[in-house]
């Protein structure tokens, strides 16, 4: 199979499955509400600007509120509604599924806002490299949570007036992400917690440089409230396209858990620790995929997503299987992805789109509406 015939296979796959999806999902998409299991997402939408070339971008924007009645949730949902405009794309303002304190970092959230994405590629002609997280106050909690535990989603990520809790920074090395905080925002020491976060996000880019991208802003004199001057994050996360294929993945494991993190992925028969940590880098020299897992250097099972099956060792020992650069073969990122599987057929031919376990067909990187199964939720 030449380049050309490949590249066209791809492209036949992506269309059959963004059929097939569509033909699936209208009803969900036309209701506006997605239901898995027994927790049902609903949203608003607007739509702004011209659509590009390339597809629309999509913009998921969390409300505040949470561990409060229905109707205050409600409310704050209206208000997510109209708070932000980018200059192009569709604005999905969603209604979190319950009102618990911890209403947009529950399990439940990571495969319904992955369904969220895909109906909205396949339905509404979204470029799955274009799509953003933002969220305010407890959304702005859920954005600490899910964008380093979903940041193979997204193309850039911000958080407004939110508390992280426990949540790491290290999967945002290949996000883009913007935190806004009022500075008299003192409540559970939200400015206090902010200004650190920002100060850890600045040494994890000068010892990683290309990772870490970042902007912090701290206003001084506002409180919860920012007037508005957070919305200097649109134009500020519309310029970043999602990063499918990073030379380098650093993967903290949450208290949700994903089997599938960019290019890696775990067996489903491994036990996965609390708070596992993974590091893996292609490189011209040769790979090497490292495994912390509470502060201590351990041995796991690890591959290239849809790839065979390396061993990753202690760290610093480069694992048996894991791809060299220009090797790198199967897998996917979750989302629509036909780039990301174009440069990796250009890069490796027809062999390498066959490479899968038992010679099955590829799940291309950034190819979740190939491989609905996704990542999410472990």
């Amino acid at each position: 199979m030449s380049r050309a015939e490949a590249e066209r296979a791809v492209e036949l796959l992506f269309a059959d499955r963004r059929a097939r999806l569509a033909a699936e999902r209208k009803e969900e998409m036309e209701a506006k509400a997605i239901t898995l299991g027994d927790k049902t997402l609903r949203w608003l939408a607007k739509t702004f600007g011209e659509s590009p070339a390339s597809g629309r971008s999509l913009w998921i924007s969390m409300h505040g509120g949470g561990n409060a009645p229905p109707r205050v949730n409600d409310r704050q949902w209206q208000n997510q509604a109209g708070l932000y405009e980018p200059a192009e794309g569709i604005y999905v303002a969603p209604r979190a599924p319950t009102d618990t304190w911890n209403l947009w970092h529950e399990a439940h959230i990571d495969p319904l806002f992955q369904r969220l994405i895909d109906n909205h590629v396949a339905l509404e002609g979204v470029d799955p490299d274009r799509v953003y997280l933002l969220g305010y106050s407890a959304g702005g909690d859920g954005v600490w949570q899910l964008a380093p535990r979903m940041a193979d989603r997204f193309a850039a990520a911000a958080m407004m007036a939110g508390h992280p809790n426990e949540a790491s920074l290290l999967g945002l090395r290949n996000l883009p992400f913007a935190l806004f905080m009022g500075g008299n925002d003192a409540a559970y020491n939200r400015n206090q917690v902010a200004t650190e976060r920002a100060a850890e996000l600045d040494r994890l880019a000068a010892a990683d440089p290309g990772g870490y991208v970042h902007l912090a802003r701290i206003y001084e004199g506002l409180g919860h409230w920012m007037n508005k001057q957070d919305a200097e994050a649109l134009p500020w996360m519309a310029q970043f396209r999602r990063q499918p294929w990073p030379d380098k993945v650093v993967w903290q494991q949450d208290d949700v858990v994903h089997r599938r993190f960019y290019w890696l992925q775990l067996p489903e028969d491994l036990v996965i620790p609390d708070r596992q940590q993974f590091t893996a880098a292609l490189g011209d020299g040769g790979d090497h995929a490292d495994r912390r897992c509470a502060g201590r250097a351990g041995t796991a099972a690890v591959r290239p997503a849809g790839g065979s099956g390396p061993t990753a060792d202690r760290a610093g020992r480069r694992s048996r299987g894991v791809p060299r650069k220009g090797r790198a073969t199967g897998g996917r990122d979750p989302g629509f992805d036909r780039g990301a599987s174009r440069r990796r057929l250009r890069r490796h031919g027809a062999a390498r789109a066959r490479h899968g376990a038992g010679g099955s067909p590829m799940t291309p990187a950034g190819s979740g509406i190939i491989d609905q199964s996704g990542p999410s939720g472990g």
